[in-house]
């Protein structure tokens, strides 16, 4: 936020960099260094030893201790899920720990994830159920043609739709199926009844990810894809719901507890 009449430096520092799990990744993960691009002196320095042009939008960049960068140099990236991606990279070129929180937000915020609503005999189960699945990072309780239906962001590299249809009968969530018009022939592979979605909204902020509430963790802020995994959990597996908070997330909830 250097340079207060950029609308883009207002934008990444008060928006991407101070995201709670982007600040705390960058505090525990990472060694953080801002350097100015119109300051003279040592931070000019820095720029010239990195060949980083002075007139130069913002750029992150993810060195070793060397000063060589762990992942390609790359410009414009200017978004949450971007950097939390080549953090994600980072830190798995490294051969570090890549925390849960942290690939779900990469993972949240990717321009890959696709949709499919499911419907089923209660929204409450499909959001817990569908939770669980590896692949289906968000869910959302949703009403569409009548009925309860609980609306999933998937990746489908991880989870193709086909497999994510079975998976969803298998837990008996899945008494049809909508998907965008794309992706109906993909579905149709399916025994179930299959439809384009159509007139979705979601349901009542009082019917959303009811397993948290009443819970420990219910105070606590959570994203859209750390909230899906653990309401899918925390009633089941206390301690898998837990493995998606970051540390400070957690000594909160120890601290609420005292």
């Amino acid at each position: 936020q250097e340079i207060p009449g950029c609308a883009g430096c207002r934008q990444f520092g008060q928006e991407v960099m101070s995201d709670p799990l982007i600040v705390e990744a960058v505090e525990t993960e990472f060694t953080p260094l801002l350097i100015h691009n119109n300051k003279p002196g040592k931070d000019a320095e820095v720029l010239q030893r990195f060949h980083e042009p002075a007139w130069n939008y913002q750029v992150v960049r993810f060195l070793d201790a060397r000063g060589n960068d762990l992942i390609p140099r790359q410009d414009q990236i200017w978004n949450t899920g971007g950097i939390a991606a080549r953090m994600v990279a980072t830190l798995t070129e490294a051969k570090r720990p890549v925390p849960a929180y942290l690939q779900l937000l990469a993972a949240e915020h990717s321009p890959k994830l696709k949709e499919a609503v499911f419907t089923m005999f209660c929204f409450w189960t499909g959001e817990m159920e569908l939770g669980k699945i590896d692949g289906v990072i968000t869910t959302e309780a949703g009403l569409m043609g009548g009925r309860e239906v609980t609306r999933v962001r998937y990746d489908p590299a991880t989870i193709p739709l086909p497999q994510l249809i079975a998976a969803a009968e298998k837990v008996e969530c899945a008494n049809a199926v909508a998907v965008p018009a794309e992706d109906l022939a993909d579905a149709q592979a399916s025994r179930l009844k299959v439809s384009a979605i159509d007139g979705y909204r979601a349901a009542p902020v009082e019917d959303q990810k009811k397993q948290i509430q009443g819970s420990s963790v219910q105070p606590l802020h959570l994203s859209g894809a750390q909230a899906t995994k653990v309401n899918a959990w925390v009633r089941v597996d206390r301690e898998k719901a837990l493995s998606f908070l970051t540390a400070a997330q957690r000594k909160a909830l120890i601290v609420a507890h005292q």
